[in-house]
């Protein structure tokens, strides 16, 4: 019945996807801000408490919820699973504009391509080229079908919709607490950003892994060896270079930001990025979408296999 939810909730996601700016993530990032304004004392401990009342509060609401509807029929917490399994993943999210960067950088529309890539990565892509605007939207990309895909199906299957509801509480908090004080050199948001290393650690290692696995796994694999810990976050690290290799592809290196070049490490290997090698990271994408799905069935129907033979 999980996989029935993952791929009911993916279809509903494609035909009708829930936009970034949600009724949930309005309300979740409200409770947010209210912990952040009655906890925020600029202490590390303090980041602590408020990070465990942010996540394990609507957690243990969701967890609640679902366990009375099965006391009530199984039927009822399974649709209560899909739903949360609907409202936390969010392949339409990111892949509007990625697509619409690809059709851009394939009509040599540089302004569309860089106001789409800035309003996508909230960063200034005014003065990029074509091939660093491909190279940051692969970048982006793959990231965003981390976190909105790969990393909410991780935890849905391991720990159920509990699960699901933890790890966007985190991700959320990471950016709005942990991006926010790294910036600016405070304490509150640390824990937030400890969190979510934890809690990515395994996950991001099996996307990384799945990504070798449908493409070039050689090249993802030297990748993930020789380059991931260049990166300024480790483990985006992982997932940048193993998918760079596994389709490859060179992504990081120089980009030109704010009237200056930002220089980045070098991940990947083969051609430079364009709109073509961004279909090839959407094909990516997908092909370790399908595998997950099809190992994540495999490993259902064993199961059952081995309840009726007694295995």
């Amino acid at each position: 019945m999980t996989w029935l939810a993952l791929v009911l909730a993916l279809m509903l996601e494609q035909f009708r996807p829930i936009g970034r700016r949600n009724l949930f993530y309005g309300g979740y990032s409200g409770l947010a801000e209210t912990v952040d304004r009655n906890f925020n004392a600029g202490e590390y401990q303090h980041g602590v408490v408020g990070w465990f009342i942010a996540v394990m509060t609507p957690t243990a609401a969701v967890m609640i919820v679902w366990g009375l509807l099965y006391l009530v029929h199984w039927s009822l917490a399974w649709l209560f699973g899909l739903a949360v399994l609907y409202i936390t993943m969010g392949f339409r999210q990111f892949s509007g504009a990625f697509t619409g960067v690809a059709e851009a950088l394939k009509e040599e529309d540089l302004d569309t391509a860089r106001a789409l890539v800035g309003k996508w990565t909230r960063d200034s892509a005014s003065e990029m080229s074509a091939n660093e605007l491909a190279r940051v939207a692969i970048e982006q990309g793959l990231i965003d079908a981390y976190r909105h895909v790969f990393g909410p199906m991780f935890w849905f299957v391991l720990l159920g919709p509990g699960g699901a509801v933890a790890y966007r509480a985190t991700t959320i908090l990471q950016l709005k607490w942990g991006a926010r004080d790294r910036r600016l050199g405070e304490k509150f948001g640390q824990f937030a950003d400890r969190a979510a290393y934890v809690v990515d650690w395994l996950p991001i290692r099996v996307t990384a892994i799945s990504f070798a696995i449908v493409g070039d796994f050689e090249d993802a694999a030297h990748c993930w060896r020789q380059q991931a810990e260049r990166w300024s976050s480790a483990a985006y690290g992982i997932l940048l270079a193993a998918g760079a290799g596994a389709i490859g592809v060179r992504l990081g290196m120089p980009v030109h930001q704010g009237h200056t070049v930002r220089f980045r490490p070098e991940l990947g290997v083969g051609e430079d990025a364009d709109a073509n090698t961004l279909a090839s990271a959407v094909g990516l994408v997908w092909r370790s979408l399908l595998f997950w799905l099809a190992l994540i069935l495999v490993v259902t129907l064993a199961g059952h296999w081995g309840r009726l033979t007694g295995f």
